[in-house]
């Protein structure tokens, strides 16, 4: 286990928040709930079958379970979710049918303050994790686009800080224009302060540095960067560059000796999500680097996306990080 995620479970267990799990019906979240229950990093609530989840074999004392099914809270969620969404053209029928699902009840508990944050993704899509606490929970005030990152924790790394890097957007925004990479850089900064600790060196990554080439994602990447410092104009930022100019102080001497992020950023920025989820997966199994995401940032409320490869110690981490957030939201 990392410091990393040593730091995040010793933050959560602090000051303890509610994490609903959605995912009840599959063992590995079952495994995650007692592990984290056991670590005391936060109260549980887990949804699904109960029959099921009655039959496992696990202790699931001090831990929360809620039938969506069955659940008496089900036709207060479904009226309020029809005047969330009547406007879309959401029926009270299909509202009522909508709450049934563990994704869409578990939202409704984060949006009615009963959960304080929500994991989920070890059996659904990400698209089906997010779409619902788009439409329900939608953006934070102040920030104009929902996105995602991954926090890479890269072992025995003198890169980034300690070889802990937040990359981003590795999960949600497939091709961000100038102003969604600034979005995204902005935000990407914040959380790596308010979860690493330490100061944001952000790197806007591309195949170029400095005008090396030419191109249209270079020129949205430079532009970028100028919207981004006009966001935040003490934030350190700087780009283009490439991803070695960016990490390593040897090739950044050579490359951008003027820069003041070259050789030291530790949250890097990727032109696409195509870049980012290769990046990530790449330093994932060749660097055999923690991967934890996709981390949300954007929401009122703390929902975080799992792999659907996701071991139950990967969503135990994942639950730590979305405590945390919480306390900071």
């Amino acid at each position: 286990m990392s410091n990393f995620l040593d730091r995040m479970i010793e933050r959560a267990a602090a000051d303890l928040k509610t994490v609903v799990l959605p995912e009840g019906n599959d063992p590995r979240t079952l495994e995650a709930a007692v592990k984290a229950r056991d670590a005391g990093i936060a109260k549980l609530i887990v949804l699904g079958d109960a029959e099921v989840i009655g039959a496992s074999e696990l202790d699931l004392t001090g831990i929360t379970v809620i039938d969506p099914s069955t659940s008496s809270s089900a036709a207060a969620y479904a009226d309020q979710l029809y005047e969330l969404r009547k406007d879309k053209g959401m029926t009270p029928e299909e509202a009522a049918e909508n709450v049934k699902s563990v994704l869409t009840y578990g939202v409704m508990m984060v949006k009615n303050g009963e959960a304080d944050g929500m994991v989920a993704g070890a059996v659904h899509a990400t698209a089906d994790v997010l779409r619902p606490s788009l439409q329900i929970l939608r953006t934070k005030p102040g920030v104009s686009l929902v996105s995602a990152f991954f926090v890479i924790v890269v072992p025995d790394c003198e890169y980034g800080s300690d070889g802990v890097f937040i990359f981003a957007d590795s999960g949600m925004v497939q091709y961000p224009d100038s102003e969604g990479l600034a979005a995204i850089a902005v935000n990407s900064a914040e959380s790596f302060k308010l979860l690493v600790e330490e100061e944001p060196i952000v790197a806007m990554l591309s195949h170029s540095t400095y005008g090396s080439a030419k191109g249209e994602s270079i020129d949205k990447v430079t532009a970028a960067v100028e919207i981004a410092r006009g966001l935040a104009p003490d934030l350190v930022l700087d780009g283009e560059l490439q991803l070695d100019a960016a990490i390593v102080p040897e090739i950044a001497l050579s490359k951008a000796p003027e820069s003041v992020v070259a050789g030291k950023a530790n949250v890097l920025i990727f032109p696409d999500l195509d870049s980012g989820n290769i990046a990530y997966k790449l330093a994932q199994r060749l660097a055999k680097a923690e991967a934890y995401g996709p981390i949300t940032q954007g929401f009122p409320s703390p929902v975080n996306d799992l792999s659907r490869g996701a071991s139950p110690d990967d969503i135990v981490g994942v639950i730590a990080i979305t405590a945390v957030q919480a306390q900071l939201q």
